[in-house]
């Protein structure tokens, strides 16, 4: 009985194993951090069905697929380019009809030439006969109602040829056209060929040199050199609400990825656009990267690829979702109607739910479908426990029902804790409830500044309210207590320059305000009166560490979300040391050669006073960048960037003093010093690269001895 019951056990065992080999993807799915980090995450579709030929019941097979588009009935529609036709399935994949052959309104029969693109309404389907020029229209039972000629404007170039391989079309009876062979735009026009214009035009990009270069050739020059011209679209897809959405693949990889590097939030560089009626974008690019793709070009999938994805289409989803394919690939990215990165999945390859060369995608209800341009099939996804959580809270959150969004982030969070954008949705819908403290908590966990800022703007206005009268009497106060320090210093350096004999260090320290209001007498005095010393100069020095220290560590969470102590203390000595140091040492050996009358004493002592303003100022800004929103992050900037110009201007005062130069003199020997420097800087790295080849050497041998011995 017992070898029964292990027998039994076992055969479970191996069952319960081959189910979840068999319900898993070939391919990880994962988003995005906003430091660009992979993040993975639970399969949002996986594979269901590879629908091929035979399963179609189309006999003959199909050849080189075009596009794949699924109507509002439901209904396939795939464009078999090799045997120019459409083959048009049910919701359940089974052959209805093909359209082939038909009879044009002169009565002659007519067929297709390469035809690239299908779409289909509740009434009518669009055919692209890309290599016959026109488009075909036809109604929903597969009937030939008209031809679509090329539209004929002055607007178009003489002699352009007219290739359409895309089309859409929106409740107002208005095409839109994609023409592999037209640049100026998508083409608008309505189902008699009556154009209306284009719409979207790419941005073209010019160099500053080539735009130099333009300006000095002649006419004939211009004619022969390469014309700069908008680049061409390559496919489009409409939603319900009749925006349009198309994609290209002729952008320059190299600035399609900077943009997504400098988290660009402009169309410029983008490979898909959302435009309305009028052509403007209108896509909301507002997560941690444009939708455009793949963040780490570097390979992340088994066939070695690199580089900027390849965007060749895009389809509409549920609850303004929307997802592009990646040609080179083959891989989905889905984003929601703020553009934030829902999930990527999708991999090349020959397992189940792998896609060889993915050609084109369509969602089907809750399903999305991929054309396999290699495999000449498609293949079904079904959608996830996991994606219908996402589908869910998108649609609470659509319908302001914040109280169930936030459970359905919740929900995903326990299904996956990686997944930043679940903590912003929780902490958006926390916000609009008037829960600015709890939201912030979960912008934290995402790192989320900008969404952070808008929550601590709300408590700081009820703060403000709250204790209106202390602002001002505060603000008075501490500049009483700056007045009353400088008036107490001033008394103190009067008292001083009376002194006779050596002064104190609170002396020479406090008379660094001095030097700082009158940097002509108070340098002199500095070199000729000993009001200061290397002693004092050290702890100035030592201060202005501190306070650099203090800025990386005390800056706000808005301004510094993830401070790093570790290097702080040793980021701030270099920060601070290593110029000081190259500058009195570049300084020193330059001015000794042209009469400079400044010791390497006398000058590190008033480059050492000449950082005076920097934790003067670094301490204050970084207490109240505590206390600013990132819209006043512009505060930060300016009193940082007021504070190196107030030290570089005491820097050449002290200079030009401590040297006894004239001004002229004096610019050419601090230009020489920051030559001086960069030349220390190169006899350094390479002195120090030599010693380490000197040093890896000797250990070489030494370990040949060691080995012979």
């Amino acid at each position: 009985m017992k070898k029964v019951l292990a027998i039994l056990l076992s055969a479970l065992t191996l069952l319960s194993v081959l189910a979840v080999t068999a319900s898993a993807a070939p391919y990880a799915t994962y988003t995005y951090s906003a430091q660009g980090q992979v993040l993975t995450s639970p399969a949002a579709y996986v594979p269901d069905q590879i629908i091929d030929a035979a399963y179609m019941g189309v006999n003959d097979g199909i050849d080189d697929p075009r596009d794949l588009f699924v109507g509002p009935d439901q209904k396939v529609y795939i464009v078999d380019a090799a045997h120019n036709r459409v083959v048009v399935l049910d919701r359940y994949y089974k052959l209805v009809f093909m359209i082939t052959n038909f009879t044009n309104e002169h009565g002659v029969p007519d067929t297709f030439n390469n035809p690239s693109g299908v779409f289909a309404t509740e009434d009518n389907i669009y055919v692209c006969d890309t290599d016959n020029n026109r488009i075909i229209m036809f109604d929903a039972e597969g009937n030939y109602i008209k031809i679509i000629p090329k539209p004929e404007s002055s607007l178009f170039e003489e002699g352009s040829i007219y290739k359409p391989i895309a089309c859409v079309a929106d409740d107002y009876g208005r095409l839109f056209v994609v023409s592999s062979t037209t640049y100026q735009g998508i083409i608008v026009l309505n189902d008699n060929g009556d154009f209306y214009g284009f719409i979207g035009a790419q941005k073209v990009t010019i160099s500053a040199l080539d735009i130099i270069w333009r300006k000095i050739q002649t006419d004939e020059q211009r004619a022969q050199s390469e014309e700069y011209v908008s680049t061409e679209f390559n496919n489009i897809s409409i939603d319900q609400d009749n925006f349009i959405y198309v994609t290209t693949s002729s952008i320059d990889p190299g600035q399609q990825q900077g943009a997504i590097n400098s988290k660009s939030k402009s169309s410029d560089y983008a490979p898909v656009k959302k435009l309305n009626a009028s052509g403007a974008d209108v896509m909301k690019r507002n997560g941690f990267y444009p939708p455009s793709g793949e963040v780490r070009i570097t390979n992340l999938s088994t066939a070695n690829i690199t580089g900027a994805s390849k965007i060749i289409d895009a389809a509409t989803g549920p609850e303004g979702t929307w997802s592009i394919i990646d040609e080179k690939r083959s891989k989905v990215f889905t984003y929601d109607d703020n553009g934030d990165l829902l999930f990527v999945f999708g991999d090349i390859g020959q397992q189940t739910g792998n896609i060889q060369s993915v050609e084109a995608i369509a969602y089907q209800g809750s399903k999305i479908l991929l054309l396999d341009k290699t495999n000449d099939n498609f293949v079904v996804y079904r959608r996830t426990e996991y994606a219908d959580l996402l589908i869910s809270a998108l649609e609470h959150d659509n319908n302001r029902q914040y109280d169930h969004t936030i459970e359905d982030w919740t929900e995903i969070l326990k299904r996956n804790n990686n997944f930043d954008s679940a903590y912003i949705q929780i902490g958006k819908s926390l916000y609009r409830q008037g829960k600015y403290e709890e939201s912030m908590e979960y912008y934290k966990s995402a790192f989320e500044t900008e969404n952070y800022s808008e929550s601590y703007k709300e408590i700081r206005k009820n703060w403000a309210n709250k204790w209106f009268a202390l602002i001002p009497i505060t603000i008075i106060l501490v500049f009483w207590l700056m007045a009353k320090f400088f008036g107490f210093a001033g008394k103190v350096n009067k008292r001083t320059a009376l002194k006779v004999g050596r002064k104190s260090l609170k002396e020479e320290l406090l008379y660094a305000f001095h030097v700082i209001l009158h940097p002509f007498d108070g340098f002199w005095d500095l070199k000729h009166e000993q009001r200061g010393s290397v002693k004092s100069g050290f702890v100035i020095l030592l201060v202005t560490i501190i306070a650099y220290f203090y800025r990386t560590i005390g800056t706000g969470y808005i301004f510094n979300p993830r401070p790093s102590t570790s290097f702080n203390i040793v980021g701030a000595i270099t920060a601070v040391v290593a110029p000081l140091v190259l500058w009195t040492v570049a300084n020193w050996c330059l001015t000794t050669l042209f009469e400079g009358e400044g010791s390497m004493a006398d000058i590190f002592t008033a480059c050492c006073y000449c950082l005076t303003p920097l934790p003067l100022i670094i301490i204050p800004v970084t207490i109240i960048s505590n206390f600013l929103t990132r819209t006043e992050g512009g505060i930060i900037t300016m009193l940082e960037s007021f504070a190196y110009i107030w030290m570089g201007l005491l820097v050449f005062f002290a200079m030009m003093v401590t040297h006894d130069y004239s001004v002229g003199k004096n610019i050419l020997a601090c230009i020489g010093t920051i030559v001086g420097m960069a030349f220390i800087m190169f006899i350094g790295v390479l002195f120090s690269s030599l010693l380490a080849k000197i040093v890896s050497f000797i250990m070489n041998i030494i370990n040949e001895v060691s080995y012979r011995v």
